[in-house]
């Protein structure tokens, strides 16, 4: 299987611009954006990352905000600020981590990304699995252990290691062989069996399983929530806060929020002593949007969305500012948000 997986990458690897150097700032910087998003679109990102931040010493100078205004439309922001994070403690090192002990420490990494670092970087002996490798594995030797349990897990990380070659540079070639071939070959969906180099020897399709392998356990209850915003325009400014810790979007930007059922206002800071229908009766609002639904990973946003105009300015919470209105776009602000505001230019 591995020297089948090598050659296989030899004439069917992703020429990715990351797989061009051994910079392990640049190397990071593409897992770190790879993680939950597709190559087509993180791509850009990893291009304008490097193109405004070319080495780890000016990613660590950079204010949060910046950095999560360049990630806006990436979505799972926790990872911007964790890279951020992580920047600043490598700059605080004097290097960067070159063992995976060390590459582990780093805000934001776990197992599978130090891996990736450790190996394709560095040349560290060291298998990743992530998605692709368990799909892969999965279906080649019939192993139907849930990969989301404990179990799960030691058994394909230990399985991946032990298919890795000895030497340093096929180790990482191997783990780049095993990403590819899961995302081109070994798809989830109509995997391309017939054209397979490992067709003589795969288990699922010599019984019958492709499609039901790999076995995942359902565990993730997702829940519906309903946000209510109003774009408040006066004279030519309009009203935003920067969202706080322990919920969705933390430190993003967003217009007054008047209504969340979640009725998490007191822990997030988000009360602002506003209830929704008697403002927007109070106010005038006329509504741009409704049920504009929004999907994340653990919930499903409903959001309604209103345009109010006024005169006078209004009272809100001292958590927002104001700011003119086309400056909305200097500030990052959640995809959500976007498509709202789109919404209200129609």
């Amino acid at each position: 299987m591995t020297r089948s997986l090598l050659l296989w990458f030899k004439e069917n690897g992703r020429d990715l611009p990351w797989r061009h150097t051994k910079d392990p700032y640049a190397i990071w910087l593409s897992e770190v954006i790879l993680q939950q998003t597709r190559i087509q679109q993180g791509w850009a990102y990893w291009e304008r990352f490097m193109s405004r931040w070319p080495a780890v010493e000016a990613l660590a100078a950079a204010s949060e905000d910046e950095v999560l205004r360049e990630w806006q439309g990436l979505g799972y922001y926790s990872r911007a600020r964790n890279l951020h994070t992580a920047a600043k403690q490598i700059v605080s090192m004097g290097y960067f981590p070159n063992t995976l002990e060390e590459i582990k420490k780093l805000k934001g990494v776990g197992d599978y990304t130090a891996a990736a670092i450790g190996s394709i970087a560095f040349g560290l002996p060291v298998a990743v699995v992530d998605g692709n490798v368990y799909r892969v594995l999965s279906r080649y030797f019939g192993i139907d252990t849930p990969i989301n349990t404990t179990e799960g897990k030691k058994e394909f990380a230990t399985l991946a290691q032990s298919l890795l070659p000895a030497s340093s540079s096929l180790a990482s070639h191997f783990n780049q062989a095993m990403m590819d071939f899961g995302a081109i070959q070994c798809t989830p969906q109509s995997p391309d069996c017939l054209s397979c180099p490992l067709v003589e020897t795969c288990e699922a399709l010599r019984t019958g399983r492709v499609g039901q392998l790999p076995v995942k356990l359902k565990t993730l209850k997702v829940k519906t929530r309903h946000l209510t915003y109003v774009y408040v325009r006066w004279k030519g400014k309009t009203a935003i806060r920067r969202r706080g810790e322990g919920d969705i979007w933390q430190g993003l930007y967003e217009p007054v929020l008047i209504d969340d059922d979640a009725q998490i206002q007191n822990k997030s800071g988000y009360n602002s002593g506003l209830i929704a229908d008697h403002w927007l009766s109070q106010h005038h609002c006329q509504l741009i949007a409704k049920g504009v639904k929004h999907v994340l990973t653990h919930r499903v946003i409903l959001a309604d969305f209103y345009l109010c105009e006024v005169d006078e300015k209004p009272e809100l919470s001292a958590n927002y500012i104001w700011i003119n209105e086309e400056d909305i776009d200097t500030y990052a602000i959640p995809r959500l948000i976007e498509i709202l505001l789109t919404k209200l230019n129609q």
